[in-house]
């Protein structure tokens, strides 16, 4: 069959990010179907997607939906509007069935499904299109494929995908240049699963609980591959790329071994690190450092049940300074055991954090499945059966957003390094300047920079 694989993530702030899901979809039913992906990123937009359903007349047209909305509470913006005019887009140009998958998806599988009116969704790992496909193509039932749904079927999250996992790297796709000329940035996966039990996050509905490791030859590969394409940057996408730190070791060694060249950045949780880690992260490449900080009140932390406490958190950024890394962290004020005090103490500590960037989102995004969710019921911030599609923030009752707001401005004294949220607007601009003088990576490290 003819399959039309859609990325419909257009957020571009703080840089636009590769869509990598769909080079796995890809890689999972190419040797069965003829593949095509468009991407919505691409300058043509939805000529473009109109141009490839009439050229390919796709008898199956997949959607990515990999954000619900943009996570911030400054600038709060749900994407479900954006979905719904690319596919009335399709449904004006082709009468091909539709699939919806991603993250996104998955968060909201049969909100999102019945909301933008789709044949079928894929919750969890888009793996799980081939037997679908599959199913389709041979007239059997749908009904019995774990990770299914259907209009009016109850979604259940399904067990990790089991079968083949493999991602498909063209030398020079058409949607490939748009990341490559802006920023050069493209990205990599090196394992799947979560096992850690943070409050608020939906990794682990994603991809499970279990962490699965990719072979770290395997990924050097993809790392050159991607090397070859043009790639002056890579951002590994896993939830926690130190989450074994035997095997990150072993990728960067391979790395190392391989002959990758190119700069690379990764999001790390600031455990208790083994002797030299970051100095071998950065002896293979490892350039920039994003920590999912949180808070550096111990009280909150634990309430966040985050696996570390401030002094980890003192001791890795040292770490990682010393090794020479550029080093981010991300700070989520307002959750659960928030007050004034524990406030005052995070951005006092925050403040010994020198030669970093800082971004402080305030509150909490809110998702079913989560124990955050389950606290806000339980607080009645949340009323049970009420949508959550677009976005909806706990807060703690003991401090408000505004006075959260207010000691942050005061703190931060106008330092360019303190940002609240992703920076907005005039942060993406600025990022797009420089990617356009021909700079490549995240671009943070120029808050540190002009500090």
């Amino acid at each position: 069959m003819k399959i039309l694989l859609v990325s419909t993530n257009t957020l571009m702030e703080p840089y636009p990010v590769y869509p990598l899901g769909l080079d796995y979809v890809a890689g999972a039913i190419e040797k069965y179907h003829q593949v095509r992906i468009v991407d919505m990123n691409s300058p043509d937009g939805f000529d473009g997607l109109k141009t490839a359903i009439k050229e390919f007349s796709p008898e199956i047209i997949g959607l990515s939906l990999r954000n619900i909305d943009n996570t911030d509470t400054t600038d709060p913006r749900g994407f479900v509007g954006q979905y719904r005019a690319i596919v009335d887009v399709i449904r004006s140009q082709s009468d091909a069935r539709l699939i919806l998958g991603g993250s996104g998806f998955t968060i909201f599988p049969a909100e999102t499904l019945q909301t933008l009116g789709a044949d079928y969704g894929i919750v969890g790992e888009g793996e799980r299109i081939l037997p679908l496909l599959r199913a389709i193509k041979n007239h059997d039932d749908i009904e019995k494929i774990p990770g299914v749904i259907t209009p009016g079927r109850q979604a259940v999250t399904p067990d990790p995908w089991k079968g083949e996992i493999v991602r498909r790297i063209e030398p020079d796709p058409g949607y490939l240049r748009f990341y490559l000329e802006n920023g050069g940035m493209l990205n990599l996966q090196t394992q799947r699963g979560c096992h850690f039990k943070c409050i608020y996050c939906t990794y682990p509905g994603i991809e499970g609980r279990r962490l699965r490791l990719t072979d770290p030859e395997e990924t050097a590969r993809a790392a050159l591959k991607l090397q070859a394409s043009g790639a002056r940057y890579f951002f590994i996408t896993d939830s926690v790329f130190n989450a074994d730190f035997d095997h990150s070791l072993a990728v960067a060694r391979a790395f190392k071994k391989h002959g990758v060249s190119i700069p690379w950045g990764a999001f790390f949780t600031p455990l208790k690190s083994p002797a030299d880690y970051f100095q071998t992260m950065a002896d293979a490449g490892l350039t920039h450092v994003e920590f999912g900080t949180d808070s550096l009140s111990n009280s909150v932390l634990a309430a966040y049940r985050k696996p570390f406490r401030d002094q980890q958190v003192l001791d890795v950024h040292r770490a990682a300074i010393d090794a020479g890394l550029y080093v981010a962290h991300y700070f989520l004020l307002g959750g659960v055991g928030e007050n004034r005090e524990t406030l005052a103490e995070t951005l006092d500590k925050a403040d010994t954090l020198e030669t970093s960037a800082l971004f402080f989102f305030c509150g909490m995004r809110i998702y079913p499945g989560t124990e955050l969710y389950r606290i806000a019921l339980s607080e009645g911030q949340v009323e049970a059966g009420r949508s959550i599609l677009e976005p909806v923030f706990y807060r703690s009752p003991m401090i408000g957003t505004d006075d959260i707001v207010k000691q942050l401005h005061k703190k931060a004294g106008g330092r360019i390094n303190w940002v609240i949220g992703s920076g907005g607007e005039e942060t993406a601009a600025t990022i797009r300047r420089l990617y356009q003088r021909g700079h490549t990576g995240p671009m943070w490290e120029y808050l540190i920079r002009l500090s």
